[in-house]
């Protein structure tokens, strides 16, 4: 998969079919979109493209209402690899681009990336103050000649699948419920740094991590969870959280005993998978009633299933 960057807007000589969004967690109704701008490419001997932005629009557009994101840009890059999409239009969203018309941005894509068809969500808006539409796009579609493809909502027997309501389930703790939603669990992306060595005092070492302050942050917990490390998975238990048994000032962290793993990872890049909410934090009257908790914790994650994650074509 070819990603082009602003380093990288040479005009296309292949004609594209384009996935417009900025697929703020790739979810179910995002991958209908994606699946079917691959189907259109290889039907009509064409490349597919996703057009997408570095960063979330509403951080230029309103940043006091941009939100915490679900996904980084590597893992959203993943999952459109191993969907077979061919290239990754990957946009800076910036003041100046912001004023674009919704025109000139259709100009654009027919211009520089060469599209043949559009493939877009049923409430997809575009251009300047978001002036552009599927209505505008049909009738640009008609203007210009190129096809335009309008993927209907997903739904479930709660309603729509929709970014907005995923990031409110993470922050109720229902990572099990938001899951279901999303293309891959949802997951954190960090590097392991030294903490205070409480839970090695236990019999429990916790590995501390750093996380993007962009990102959603899961209700504060304890979760079972994934963490891959040097390319290998191993079952978590991890805590999101002040912890409370150990004082009323400290910080929220998020920190993960791993399971059957005896090593030294200060330094190391870690991705953190959140599977199932486990319990809440809660302020124990002795260590002792803590570690008792902790074996409890353990017993129950040594029981659970590793993810299921996907893997590139």
């Amino acid at each position: 998969m070819i990603i082009l960057d602003k380093n990288n807007q040479k005009k296309l000589e292949d004609q594209t079919y384009i996935a417009l969004g900025s697929f703020d967690g790739v979810h179910k109704g995002h991958m209908a979109l994606i699946n079917r701008v691959v189907d259109e490419a290889l039907l009509n001997d064409c490349k597919s493209l996703v057009y997408t932005f570095t960063n979330h629009p509403l951080t230029v557009a309103a940043p006091e209402s941009a939100p915490k994101l679900i996904m980084d840009n590597e893992q959203k890059m993943h999952i459109f690899r191993s969907a077979g999409v061919d290239m990754v239009a990957l946009v800076d969203f910036t003041y100046e681009y912001m004023q674009t018309s919704a025109e000139d941005f259709v100009r654009l894509l027919l211009d520089r990336y060469n599209a043949r068809g559009l493939v877009v969500g049923f409430n997809y808006k575009f251009g300047y103050q978001n002036t552009g539409d599927v209505a505008l796009l049909k009738d640009l579609s008609e203007q210009y000649g190129f096809e335009l493809i309008v993927i209907d909502p997903e739904t479930d027997e709660e309603g729509l699948i929709s970014s907005t309501r995923i990031r409110s389930l993470l922050l109720e703790g229902k990572v099990g419920e938001a899951n279901k939603l999303l293309i891959e669990p949802f997951m954190l992306r960090g590097t392991i740094i030294p903490g205070k060595n409480n839970g090695k005092a236990m019999g429990f070492p916790t590995a501390n991590m750093t996380f993007d302050e962009k990102s959603v942050i899961p209700k504060e917990g304890v979760y079972y969870t994934n963490i891959r490390v040097k390319d290998a998975l191993y079952r978590g238990i991890t805590s999101v959280g002040k912890n409370p048994t150990l004082g009323p000032d400290n910080p929220i962290t998020v920190e993960t005993y791993i399971l059957d793993f005896d090593e030294d990872i200060y330094g190391e890049p870690v991705r953190l998978y959140f599977l199932e909410w486990m319990r809440g934090m809660i302020r124990y009257d002795s260590l002792d009633e803590l570690k008792e908790q902790l074996r409890k914790d353990n017993n129950y994650a040594a029981t659970r299933n590793l993810a299921k994650l996907r893997q590139e074509k």
